[in-house]
Parts: structure tokens; sequence; C-alpha cells
């Protein structure tokens, strides 16, 4: 596994009185005289920073990874520094267990799966009924007896090395007649006995909560659930993170947020050099759970959000319940309001399924700008698609129509398409501008360009773009390339900010 890499600035070497972790390669540096060449994972401050060492401190360290002893006095500038940086304080007593015991979460890369329905196998012992709804979820119905039994197993074992940690969190839903228990075995790595050798067991409640697995030893774990009581069970997914034992979501600082169903959205919100504008952009189709965009949001330099999700295969664009989509209007409101900033600062942005998340928040917040790359708009068509226009290259588009109208037939097509439209089209976009690269040819939304332009009917409305040739994944890079230009450019103009490139 790679190292850990921590930059220590500070009058002494801390591997002279510290005993440090074996997982990490610090850089013990007295003086910084130039910037690293590199984004380092975790930044300790031992002293206060000289005015000439912050440019090359700002551009060497993340958002919440910066730590400062305790009994560091910070002037002004490094303290803004630190508040930039959402830097935490560490005492002098409590640098050896810091050591010991936190750094190891601040590896630098992250890792998340989602175990879909068809990963599932339906223990011999149930004699009830079992529902395939598409790739979102498994339906049991019947009596799974007084006692639990196992229900479903998961067929693919998870991979666990000593010293990691694993987040889970089971997606389903149930009648309240129904129970269930969950069971994490662990296999030893080259045993062939197929004598589990250790378990975990995790009650309902703890299930609710979200299982972390810490485990010391080299194996692979096998996830079991049981059920007891009489009724329905539908398994939607069982998703395993690499944790960073409560210091962040896929990244230090990310966060989950949960509906009552469930249902998670995943933010990430850097500060940046808290200046305007905020820039919130959505993460596309991912099967890899995480955020999208982080390097290339973070060399910007402004204040940016990442928005995103793991509902169905990839993502559901953003739509939901009312509880769902009013979670993540706080999330960004709260980020906003974090910065002081008015809704005339903000930016919103995505590309293909991102693109819808940016569209459909649009119409609610009414943004200084969206930025878009192969905009998708009528989801239903999208869906449609699938049949003759693009036959197995995006099957979960059918599994969102059904899960947001509950059909597949054309009635449902049109219901979802007006979804966006209604919104869209009672939404007062004269202060917005609207900028997209779009495919000419694009065969998962071919109307989506043209009709933004048609029903863009406020006064004052902007919108402009560039048709690439091809269909919807022919010219990704041509399109990243225009959007980040674009991007760049509005930073330039609009607000005013010196950007790189």
């Amino acid at each position: 596994m790679e190292k850990i890499q921590v930059l220590q600035l500070g009058e002494r070497d801390w591997s002279e009185c510290y005993t440090l972790p074996e997982e990490a390669e610090f850089c013990y540096i007295p003086r910084l005289k130039k910037a690293p060449k590199k984004l380092y994972d975790l930044v300790i401050l031992d002293r206060c920073p000289l005015e000439a060492e912050l440019p090359h401190l700002e551009k060497s360290t993340r958002a919440y990874t910066l730590f400062v002893t305790e009994e560091t006095k910070m002037t002004d500038k490094a303290e803004w520094f630190y508040k930039c940086k959402k830097g935490k304080r560490i005492s002098r007593g409590d640098i050896q267990d810091f050591l010991s015991h936190e750094v190891r979460n601040y590896f630098s890369r992250s890792y998340g799966e989602k175990f879909r329905p068809q990963n599932l196998t339906i223990a011999q012992g149930f004699s009830g009924s079992v529902r395939w709804d598409g790739g979102y979820q498994a339906c049991l119905k019947g009596d799974f007896g007084a006692e639990f039994h196992q229900a479903v197993l998961w067929r693919n074992n998870i991979p666990i090395w000593p010293g990691q940690c694993l987040d889970m969190w089971l997606e389903y839903q149930k009648d309240r007649a129904v129970s269930i228990a969950l069971t994490v075995f662990l296999y030893w790595w080259g045993d062939a006995s197929g004598t589990p050798g250790y378990t975990w067991k995790f009650t309902e409640e703890e299930i609710d909560q979200g299982i972390r697995i810490d485990s010391q030893w080299h194996g692979a774990l096998f996830v079991s659930l049981s059920a007891r009581g009489e009724g329905e069970l539908r398994i939607i997914g069982l998703h395993d993170r690499h944790s960073r034992r409560g210091h962040g979501l896929f990244i230090p600082g990310g966060e989950k947020h949960i509906t009552s169903a469930r249902e998670e959205v995943f933010s990430y919100f850097d500060p940046g050099d808290m200046r305007p504008p905020l820039t919130v952009y959505f993460s596309g189709y991912k099967t890899q759970e995480g955020f999208e965009g982080y390097y290339m949001m973070r060399k910007m330099g402004c204040p940016f959000l990442l928005i995103a999700e793991a509902r169905l295969e990839g993502g559901g664009f953003y739509m939901g319940s009312e509880e769902y989509e009013n979670l993540l209007l706080e999330v960004i409101e709260r980020s906003r309001k974090e910065l002081g900033f008015t809704r005339h600062q903000v930016l919103l942005a995505g590309m293909s399924m991102g693109s819808f998340g940016a569209l459909y928040y649009g119409c609610d917040i009414r943004p200084h700008a969206i930025l878009l790359g192969k905009p998708l708009a009528s989801i239903g068509d999208v869906a449609s698609n699938e049949k003759l226009f693009r036959p197995g290259v995006f099957p979960t588009s059918l599994d969102v129509l059904r899960y947001l109208c509950g059909s597949l037939d054309e009635k449902a097509v049109r219901k979802l398409n007006e979804r966006f439209w209604d919104k869209f089209d009672k939404t007062d976009w004269g202060e917005s501008r609207i900028i997209s690269a779009y495919m000419i040819e694009d065969d998962y939304d071919t109307t989506a360009y043209p009709r933004l332009i048609a029903h863009l009917h406020s006064d004052g409305a902007q919108l402009y773009g560039k048709g690439l040739h091809g269909r919807h994944n022919d010219n990704s890079a041509g399109i990243v390339e225009w959007f980040v230009n674009r991007m760049k450019q509005t930073l330039r103009e609009d607000f005013h900010r010196k950007v790189e490139g």
C-alpha cells in the first residue's frame, strides 16, 4: 500500500522525539523555501508559518488535513490560512497518540463499492416469493420464521488487510413485522479449511447506525443477512467503503447525509480562499463510489462543494422524494451561508448525469451560471432510447425510470420528462446564464440542447454552447477541455479571479 505523505514544519524533527507510524512517510522541513511538487496527505505545523511560506503551504495542503500544535501562536494571515483549510489544533500531550492512531486515517486513495442485487443469492431455506426489480432491488415476501434464519447472502467476498477499517451500509426496506440481523465472517487469506477465523454479528439497530469492521487480520469478508417474522423484505444494496474512522467519507472532510428511507447524499466542502464564487459540482455516473472533480475544482482556487450519490448503479440523477431533494438543497445552502455568499455568487456545474443535477437544482437556486458538459434533461427519453437507440449501453436509465415512476411504459417516460421541464419552465432564468458543451449526435438525450434553447423564455436569460460531433461518450476529452476553459473564463471575467491556464 502507498505510504501516507506527511509534511512537518517546525523547529524540531519529530522523528527525534516521537515514534512515527510505519504506514507514513514524514518529510521534516525547518523552512519552506519553495512549493513542494505534491499535495501532502497531512500537514503538521509546530510553529507559526512565515508569511513567505504561506503560498507554498497553500499549494501543498488539502482542506481538513492541517494540524497545528495547540501552543503555536498564529499571525492574522496564518490564522486565515488555518481557517481556509479547516485546520485543527492538537495538544502537545496528544501528539504520540495522534501519530499512533490517527495518522493512518489520512491515506490518499479512497474506495467504495456497491454490491447490487445481482450479487445476491437467496438462501435455500426461504420458501416465500422472490421478485427482482431490475438492477434496483430484490424483494422477498413470506414467512421467515420465528427465529433468525439466513435470508440472503452476497456472493462476492470483500478483501481486507491488517489495520484496515471498512464501513458498511445496507440499503433496505421492510415491513414492521420483519426483523433483520447481519453477520460478517472473516476467512484467513490462504486458508483452505473453510472455517471462519473471526465473526461479527450486528443487530438491526446497529445496521441502521452503519457497520464498521476494524480488522487486524489479512483475509476476505463474507456477508450474510438473516431475517425473522412474516412480511416483505426489500434488499436494495450493500455498500462497503474504506473507512477513515470518522475523519471523512471517501476523502477527509467528506460527509454523508441520510433520509428516513436510508438514501444517501454525499458532500465535500472546501472553503478555498473564501472569496466568490462557490462552485457546486455534481458527480457524473460512477460505479466506484466517491467524489468526482476534486483536482479540477481545487485548481480553480475558489470555494467548491462536491456532490455525489450512490443510489442505483452509478447514481440516480439526484432525483428522489421531496425529503431527498430538500436534503440536497440544504447541503448546498449550508455551504453558501457559511461563506456569506448570495445566489448570484454561486455556480452550478456537472457533466452527463451531473449536468442534470446542476440543471435540476439550478431551478431552485437560480445561480449566476450553470456550466454543463454533455447535458441530459429528458431522463425519460434517456431510458426510452435504451431499447432501440442504445441497447445495453446504459441499463441504469431503465432502473431510474422504474424507481421514479413505477413503470417502464410511455406514460412513465412522459411523466419523468415533464418532471424536469415543468420545473424548468416555471423558473425565472433572467439573471442566470447556461453554458454548455454538447454532443451533436448524442444517443442518450438527443434533444437536450435544442430543448434548452426552446424552453428558455425568461427575459435576460443567456445560453451559449459548443457542439461536438459524436455520440454521448465519443469525445469526452473534448467536452472536458471546453468545459474547464469556460469555467476558467467565467471566474476571470465575472469574478475577476486569477486562474492558471
